[in-house]
């Protein structure tokens, strides 16, 4: 019997995957946004699906599975994703003030990335050479 590797850009914590099935409940279908910019801009925004619409720019990660029925759908902006393109994101939460429209402001709780280095088999299913 092989094994299957499953490669994905994107994760979700434990913590962060209860939040989202707290607030799919409230908000139904839910969806990511990572943009780049300082301060609240750099942080993940969660909307429900159609409050935020995606353009031709931004590049779809992947998708969560938090425990619901459909699978989140997270994407970044294309210039973030150049600045991001050799790293795995995985979505996770803190305590804290979420920030702007993101639907876990009144929470107390915000999101954040953690972010790691792709490894080299990553890098070849993704087929991107190492990082300059």
């Amino acid at each position: 019997m092989t094994e299957t590797t499953t490669y994905s850009r994107v994760a979700v914590t434990d913590a962060a995957a209860a939040l989202l099935r707290h607030l799919t409940a409230q908000h139904g279908r839910l969806m990511f946004h990572q943009s780049g910019g300082c301060c609240d801009g750099s942080a993940p925004m969660c909307y429900p699906v159609g409050m935020f619409l995606t353009g031709t720019s931004d590049v779809h990660l992947g998708a969560i599975d938090a425990g619901v029925d459909d699978p989140i759908q997270v994407f970044i902006s294309g210039a973030q994703f150049e600045y991001w393109k050799y790293t795995h994101l995985t979505i996770d939460v803190v305590p804290g003030r979420g920030a702007g429209f993101s639907v876990e402001g009144p929470t107390g709780n915000r999101f954040i990335i953690r972010s790691r280095m792709l490894t080299d088999d990553e890098l070849d299913h993704f087929g991107l050479g190492p990082p300059r």
